[in-house]
């Protein structure tokens, strides 16, 4: 029987972040290890009159398609991908993953030559979010790799994912419009705002925010969310910041980054 908290997150994923209408088409595009939370999601799009498309990713073809494919498949993009991405009205993705590591043999040249070849599907992919045209939401499934890097048990993870989501309360979708009404006092107090200064034991650093705008995310984007963001003047960072905190991109863990601007 599935956990009541991840039908909780699928009714979240589906009628609050994408608020799937009749007769949307809706990209379900998930890991096989979340395939649990997109059977929900799958029903809940369903139950709200849209029409699902699953896509499912697989760590194992990954990395073997990372190892044996030619810089020219490396570049390659499905049409498939290409024409779903470019028309569907909401997508909702399902991170997961069965081993954080997968692709820490990977030359990272190869690495390099497959983001390439996703340049234009990216570029696609931003211009309709930007507009609204594409409503997307994209959260994470609690998963044994994960709740390892979390150095927790699957358990205390599920319940770290669903607190942080609010799947464990009666009305999570309630408590998603509280987030984004505290947080709307902030953006409209840093309306109109020249400057930000961060400092602490990590960071001295200056930005101009000038002519900026400010956005409330309050998880209609990143499920959990709770942030409020906006675009720094390019040219305009001053100091300098490093980070103490890990991070694991295309199953490389980097640590030990700072940046002097």
């Amino acid at each position: 029987m599935p956990d009541p908290r991840m039908k909780q997150l699928a009714d979240i994923l589906v009628n609050y972040s994408t608020k799937v209408q009749p007769g949307d088409w809706v990209l379900v595009w998930s890991n096989t290890i979340a395939l649990p939370l997109a059977r929900e999601v799958y029903r809940s799009v369903l139950r709200a009159g849209g029409h699902p498309t699953m896509r499912l990713d697989d760590d194992d073809l990954n990395e073997v398609f990372m190892t044996e494919a030619s810089d020219e498949q490396l570049q390659w993009m499905s049409p498939v991908t290409m024409g779903t991405v470019s028309q569907v009205n909401a997508m909702i993705r399902l991170r997961a993953a069965a081993n954080t590591r997968v692709l820490m043999g990977v030359d990272p040249a190869k690495s390099r030559t497959y983001q390439a070849g996703r340049r234009d599907l990216m570029e696609m992919y931003k211009k309709r979010a930007a507009s609204k045209d594409l409503r997307w939401v994209t959260t994470q499934f609690p998963c044994q790799a994960h709740a390892q890097e979390a150095d927790m048990s699957l358990r205390e993870y599920e319940d770290f994912i669903y607190q942080a989501t609010f799947a464990d309360q009666p009305d999570p979708i309630a408590r998603w419009q509280v987030v984004h009404d505290n947080q709307q006092h902030w953006v409209d107090w840093l309306r109109d705002k020249q400057e930000v200064r961060i400092q602490g034991p990590d960071v001295d650093l200056t930005l101009s925010v000038a002519g900026r705008a400010f956005k409330n995310s309050s998880g209609e984007n990143n499920m959990p969310s709770g942030e409020i963001f906006t675009s720094p003047v390019e040219d305009s960072a001053a100091g300098w910041i490093r980070f103490t905190y890990p991070a694991v991109r295309m199953g490389r863990s980097v640590e030990g980054v700072s940046l002097e601007f």
